[in-house]
């Protein structure tokens, strides 16, 4: 795993990226789709707000496996686990392959890793 991303609500993407920036020091290392935030001590500590309505359903939270090949051996293993996969796998247009799968405790995890 390279990365944990935590997923915040954003209704209002300028004021949010405003608070973000300005508040927390963060830096915006992507405006298009979603707005992503970074560390600029540490980039691999993000921030993800997607617009309303973006996902469905929306995640808590996003692992990067940095391999697709692991996305796929998650799955699998999700699958085999019996766990429900709530947004099924694939490639990105955008450049990532991932799933959503649900936690035990009900929590939805975006798995996914960025295609080469």
């Amino acid at each position: 795993m390279t990365r944990i991303v935590a997923y915040a609500r954003g209704t209002d993407l300028p004021a949010s990226q405003a608070f973000y920036t300005e508040v927390l020091g963060l830096e915006v290392a992507m405006s298009d789709h979603v707005l992503g935030l970074v560390s600029p001590a540490n980039p691999s500590a993000q921030v993800i707000i997607p617009p309303p309505g973006t996902e469905d359903p929306e995640p808590s939270f996003g692992l990067d496996l940095g391999d697709p090949a692991a996305v796929d051996a998650a799955h699998t293993a999700a699958l085999e686990r019996g766990l429900r996969v709530v947004y099924p796998i694939r490639d990105e247009p955008w450049g990532v392959r991932r799933f959503f799968v649900e936690d035990p405790g009900g929590t939805i995890i975006n798995v996914l890793a960025h295609l080469s």
